[in-house]
């Protein structure tokens, strides 16, 4: 075993008995499942090896319950509306009965193979959305033209409270004026007929076609959210209990923050589904493996943490598919705050982490790659850009990133002076004060305290001391909430994005998003933004040009720092017919069919 990971698992044990010591928790935890391996013996796993569907042999059942496990290890939201959702595990759960109206081809573009097709005017700024005939709401309800409007006039009213009202949504005509309560209406939204909406954006460029630009992709049922003031939605019926789709599936029981029973929905625009029905149920990361193991489940409904794939790749009743994610993590630092007045970022002068150097120096402090080994089998690999490089397009692969350099971390807060003035190993700030850097970090599975106690090592061996926010890992909607009110207790954070198709990042960096959670924001930025969203953008040289800026500028400003990109695993049942994750051509939820109603066991 080699010197590093040798460190690394003594750092674990005595970061576990730290941790049951001071919370009064006991011992977590003897060592014997340490994920530390005899790199000579180490499997290497091949990350081009995973399928992108399943087919499966058997003769299907008639109808049958598809049996999902949503992998969360606190109890979901519930909150199962497009525009008012906060969390990636709410989604996870409405994407059977997605309210979803365009469809997108391999590289992430809007195509007219949905529920509406598109229509752009570049040189007005104009778009014209139109719906099929024909498509109903599975309370019967037809969709009209009504239900494009609706999100926009809730994502845009006064009382709204949600993150979506952001610079994106700001280049809709009108949608200032209406969120500011001086118009009753977007000017901007147009009823044309029954079939079509006509959009007027103040600008438009090349973000169009993948949503962005302020677009809405999704529908909400008019006929019963026009009546519930804004203010009164997010805790209302129609978006908790009994929610109205246009999806694949409706629900049907759900029992809040555990479970949620969906059932077919007999008015999809695609055809009814061949399942009968579809039972979601939350289950602990650590008894996933197990649970699959056993055949309680046919499919995961999020992704598979690849720090327990060694627990399952054995599994003969498992076929594990993968794909590379829209997915990093990252470690932010704050800087400032949201000011809820004024709908912006505003930068703090004064801010701890206000030295780039400082901010600098821990992004070479950290050993990613060492954790990617230990941790995740090799099936994460370092992150160097806030682009994925799945968007080819615009991933910048001349960025090194932050390596792991030591020397070069010390050079940096040596520069900064940021000086061990005491002698106990421990660098103060600038005015010689003491200096401790509050860290906050989720709770998750049985390894977040180990690779926070990992970085926490790592930043101490450059002399910074760093302390965990609450003295432990924080719940997961505990620390959203932490993180998005600004919380003093908090210095610094390591989260994760998944960025969705539109790799347009003004939606999470710009100074109106609300979801800057570093909270940092200059002219520069705001420019090279804009200009990646401009109208020259239509030129694809130009707005690749203005991408590769952006990486550029952010990795040297690192108000963020990417850490890890992520390979997205789905284990799904032998007893599973027609399923596949592939970008270009994914399988709809209804052409899922089952092999046995029960799921199969593993033999091993």
């Amino acid at each position: 075993m080699n010197k590093k990971l040798w460190t690394l698992l003594a750092l674990i044990l005595a970061f576990v008995l730290v941790l049951g010591a001071c919370n009064g928790e006991g011992e977590k935890s003897d060592g014997k499942d340490s994920p530390a391996k005899d790199n000579e013996n180490e499997e290497v796993v091949d990350t081009g090896s995973f399928p992108l569907n399943v087919e499966n042999e058997g003769d299907v059942i008639k109808g049958g319950t598809l049996k999902v496990a949503l992998v969360n290890d606190s109890p979901f939201q519930g909150i199962f509306s497009s525009v008012l959702y906060e969390d990636a595990y709410d989604s996870d759960i409405m994407d059977f009965a997605s309210n979803l109206i365009f469809e997108t081809d391999g590289d992430f573009l809007l195509t007219k193979d949905g529920i509406a097709g598109m229509e752009v005017d570049q040189d007005n700024n104009k778009v014209k959305i139109t719906i099929k005939d024909g498509v109903k709401w599975s309370d019967g309800e037809p969709l009209k033209i009504e239900d494009l409007m609706q999100p926009y006039l809730i994502i845009g009213h006064p009382d709204y409270t949600g993150v979506r009202y952001d610079v994106d949504f700001q280049n809709i005509v009108g949608a200032v004026e209406y969120h500011d309560g001086k118009a009753d209406a977007i000017s901007g939204l147009k009823k044309v007929d029954e079939k079509t909406l006509e959009i007027s954006f103040n600008k438009l460029s090349p973000a169009i076609f993948s949503s962005g630009d302020g677009l809405w992709s999704y529908a909400e049922p008019s006929h019963i959210l026009k009546d519930i003031p804004v203010k009164d939605l997010l805790e209302s019926d129609a978006v908790r209990k009994n929610i109205v789709t246009l999806g694949a599936f409706k629900f049907d029981k759900i029992v809040p923050g555990e479970s949620v029973q969906f059932v077919k929905n007999e008015n999809y625009w695609k055809g009814a589904p061949k399942l009968d029905s579809v039972l979601v149920k939350t289950v602990p990361s650590t008894s996933i493996s197990v649970a699959l193991q056993t055949g309680e489940y046919h499919m995961t409904a999020n992704t598979f943490s690849t720090d327990k794939y060694l627990e399952i790749k054995d599994f003969d009743n498992l076929t594990v598919l993968g794909r590379n994610e829209l997915y990093y993590q990252y470690i932010g630092f704050k800087l400032g705050k949201y000011d809820k007045d004024k709908s912006e970022v505003v930068m703090n002068a004064d801010a701890k982490m206000g030295d780039v150097k400082l901010r600098q120096a821990m992004g070479y402090a950290i050993d990613v790659e060492q954790v990617s080994e230990v941790y995740y089998n090799n099936l994460r690999e370092r992150a160097t850009s806030l682009i994925p490089p799945v968007f080819k397009s615009f991933y910048d692969d001349s960025l090194e990133g932050y390596t792991y350099d030591v020397e070069k971390a010390n050079a940096l807060l040596d520069e900064a002076g940021y000086k061990d003035v005491d002698g106990d190993g421990l660098r103060e700030d600038k005015k010689g004060k003491p200096l401790e850097i509050k860290f906050a970090t989720m709770s998750g599975g049985d390894i977040a305290e180990d690779i926070a106690s990992f970085y926490m090592q790592n930043w101490k061996d450059v002399g910074l001391n760093v302390t965990l926010s609450t003295g432990r890992t924080i719940e997961f909607n505990s620390f959203y909430d932490k993180i998005e009110a600004d919380d003093p207790e908090v210095d610094i954070f390591m989260a994760a994005w998944g960025t969705g198709t539109n790799p347009s990042p003004s939606g999470l960096y710009s100074k109106t998003a609300q979801y800057n959670f570093s909270r940092y924001t200059s002219e520069k930025l705001e420019g090279i933004l804009a200009a990646i969203d401009s109208p020259e953008a239509f030129d694809a040289e130009y707005r690749a040009g203005k991408f590769r800026e952006w990486q550029e500028y952010m990795s040297e400003n690192a108000p963020i720092i990417p850490t890890q990109y992520r390979l997205e695993l789905r284990p799904i049942n032998k007893s599973v017919k027609n399923y596949d994750i592939d970008y270009a051509d994914k399988i709809d939820w209804n052409e899922v069919e089952l092999i046995s109603e029960d799921p199969a066991k593993s033999s091993k």
